[in-house]
């Protein structure tokens, strides 16, 4: 893995969680017959088109770079064995085509993700050897450009794992929150796709569409009656209008995609009142966009936890969406919701099962700016909230935004 340090992160267009993970287990692993084997059953994990660029590595540089990164000689020919395997599989692949992407795609789903998450998930709470502190996390700053200066805690060595750096608290006031707006960013992150949400269906990135339908599931939350019965005879367009949007209002949406260097603590966006929580167990498929481009309704098959409540303007619903080594799903105001765990049916399996809280009798009011949750890696948070014509977007598909900067508003300036 060593080999893609040489090119520009920027190019590397997949979840590089897993790189680094890689990393780490292979550093770990150095020296150990099995290397070489694992290493090339990681690449059979990856995106194909990530993998690829090790062969534009001259031998040479990855020679220089290995032994500078101080990786014994032998695991450096091991590197360049798998480099090597990588080589003639790529030719292979340019001929193929693209025949083979929808095999690729369940190839993909099978793998046992949620299983490594948790394993993962372990990882990043045992405690590091304090000799081991600095470079491990400095590897990890480095590789995602971690902004440490803006922590409560800047010395790498007081962390004692990696879960706590994933869940550094930053500094006061080093974020502020918008008072003009409405609705302000959530985390810090990228914009993957936002706008009107136009007869039930969602934009999950530019020309893939999912529906709010199978997102957040039957509308239980709006009457004491349950409708499941009724849910799956309905289409996207009658579950849109089962929302009971106001007259003069519409539905929209924003996508906010937090990146494994990002500050890992997201924020409620508005001032509004939890009614109801429904949790999707479902798989921990990556949610770089690269993948978010592969695969169609990818937040749909993804496990999920669903706030639904009201604002100013009516509906308003807040949802954290897992991805691959993302141990957990933590949400502040609701301690009993536990994500990635073994007890959960496999929804590849079972597809449809969701697991329920209602707060209407006692709903939970949150202010705009306030904790809300944390994720041990890096995922997206999606907002899905009514308001009137005249609301406009502040913020643009793929620019970076920081928590508490302005989304959106209705007033005029």
């Amino acid at each position: 893995m060593i080999v893609l340090f040489s090119l520009p992160l920027a190019e590397v267009d997949f979840d590089q969680s897993i790189l680094y993970s890689t990393i780490i287990l292979a550093i770990l692993l150095t020296g150990k017959k099995r290397t070489g084997k694992f290493l090339a059953t990681l690449w059979e994990m990856a995106r194909w088109q990530a993998w690829s660029r090790i062969t534009t590595i001259n031998r040479r540089q990855l020679m220089f770079q290995g032994l500078g990164w101080g990786i014994p000689l032998t695991q450096i020919k091991k590197l360049l064995s798998v480099r090597n395997v990588v080589r003639k599989r790529s030719s292979i692949r340019k001929k193929r085509g693209h025949r083979h992407v929808n095999r690729t795609i369940e190839m993909y789903r099978i793998m046992p993700l949620k299983a490594i998450s948790r394993a993962w998930g372990k990882f990043n709470q045992l405690e590091l050897p304090v000799v081991l502190r600095r470079p491990l996390l400095g590897l990890y700053v480095w590789m995602f450009d971690c902004k440490v200066d803006e922590a409560m805690e800047t010395e790498l060595q007081n962390y004692k794992n990696l879960g706590e750096f994933f869940r550094r608290v930053l500094k006061p006031d080093i974020r502020l929150i918008s008072q003009k707006e409405e609705l302000t960013n959530p985390a810090d992150g990228k914009i993957l796709h936002f706008g009107e949400v136009t007869d039930g269906i969602l934009e999950q990135v530019k020309g893939i569409n999912y529906s709010v339908k199978h997102f957040l599931g039957p509308q239980t939350w709006n009457s004491n009656s349950k409708k499941s019965k009724r849910f799956a005879k309905q289409t996207d367009e009658e579950y849109f209008r089962g929302l009971k949007v106001k007259p003069g209002n519409k539905l929209y949406h924003c996508v906010v995609y937090l990146a494994p260097g990002d500050y890992h603590r997201f924020h409620s966006a508005a001032k509004w009142t939890i009614n109801y929580r429904r949790h999707f167990p479902g798989e921990l498929l990556s949610v770089s966009p690269g993948i978010a481009r592969w695969i169609h309704g990818l937040f749909v098959l993804n496990e999920r936890v669903a706030y639904m409540g009201n604002w100013e303007h009516g509906f308003f619903s807040y949802t954290a969406v897992g991805a691959t080594n993302v141990g957990s799903i933590k949400i502040y105001c609701d301690q009993e919701v536990m994500t990635n765990v073994k007890h959960h049916p496999d929804t590849r399996y079972t597809p449809g099962v969701y697991f329920d809280k209602d707060f209407r009798e006692n709903p939970i009011h949150v202010e705009k700016g306030e904790m809300f949750g944390e994720f041990n890696l890096g995922s997206t948070v999606v907002l899905i909230f009514e308001a009137p014509e005249n609301f406009k977007f502040n913020v643009n598909n793929d620019q970076k935004v920081r928590m508490g900067e302005p989304m959106g508003t209705c007033k005029t300036s």
